[in-house]
């Protein structure tokens, strides 16, 4: 209100918006654009050792590429329902954002289930990391095996590359999840961590992994705690433009990572 009350012609203390958009889009942007940078370089990796290993491996299956193409499906369904929420927020259906948020949620979580099945299936078959705990009682023996053997720097790629976009994704979800609940997301947080750490075997390498969630929690915990504040259509607008970002990567790791290392027979 004591805002209201100040001269029109009093100069402004504050440099007119770089590029005539607000501060948190620009943000967005610069984040995006380093954040390029380190997939680029993944990608670059692993097109890397494809190309200088003559004897790289084609080890997915039909089935293996049916799951990436409903992953696929997952991730661009995402986008629509992304949009639909950005629309909603404009015109101030805020009932019509949440639900659209909620969407795009469930099928980011549909993709990283999809995604950590995959996973479990090619460790399960020998395809692994020395970093990755060992299956008790299981002797992997296949191609898989021969695979980690012959071609290590194979697994190491895929491991690394598929990580960190399912880790984006992750993030993602919790990211629209504090735009669409704010409060009301940190105790589903908890209730997805606790299930995750009690559900997943010791011996999957998402076991560990699944602390990532307890530490989102305390992070937006802290966040809603000291800010709390009731986002705005240009905040959707916002989280979209990190959503679509992950989206177009997996465009990229798609094609690249299975299609193109498919054995079709």
């Amino acid at each position: 209100m004591d805002e209201a009350t100040l001269p029109h012609d009093m100069p402004s203390v504050y440099e007119p918006s770089l590029f005539g958009t607000y501060s948190k889009k620009i943000g967005m942007w610069l984040f995006l654009l380093s954040d390029s940078l380190t997939f680029g370089a993944l990608l670059y990796a692993y097109s890397y050792g494809r190309i200088s290993t003559p004897s790289w491996p084609t080890p997915f299956h039909s089935e293996s590429i049916v799951n990436a193409t409903v992953m696929t499906a997952f991730l661009l369904t995402s986008s629509l329902t992304m949009v639909l929420a950005v629309r909603a927020s404009v015109h101030q259906d805020a009932k019509a954002q949440r639900l659209w948020l909620l969407a795009t949620m469930a099928c980011g979580i549909a993709f990283v289930i999809l995604h950590g099945r995959e996973w479990s299936k090619l460790i399960a078959d020998g395809l692994t990391l020395p970093v990755f705990p060992k299956i008790p009682g299981h002797t992997a023996a296949g191609e898989l095996v021969n695979v980690a053997r012959s071609v290590p720097q194979f697994p190491a790629t895929f491991f690394g590359l598929t990580g960190m976009h399912m880790l984006h994704v992750t993030l993602g979800v919790i990211y629209l999840g504090v735009v669409a609940l704010r409060r009301n997301f940190i105790p589903l947080l908890l209730v997805f961590w606790l299930a995750a750490w009690l559900g997943i075997p010791s011996d999957s390498p998402f076991h560990y992994a699944a602390h990532i969630l307890l530490v989102a929690a305390v992070v937006c915990a802290i966040i809603l705690w000291l800010k709390p504040k009731a986002y705005d259509s240009s905040d959707v607008e916002v989280a979209g433009l990190y959503w679509h970002f992950v989206d177009l990567v997996w465009m990229f790791i798609f094609p690249l990572v299975y299609l193109m290392s498919a054995r079709i027979f």
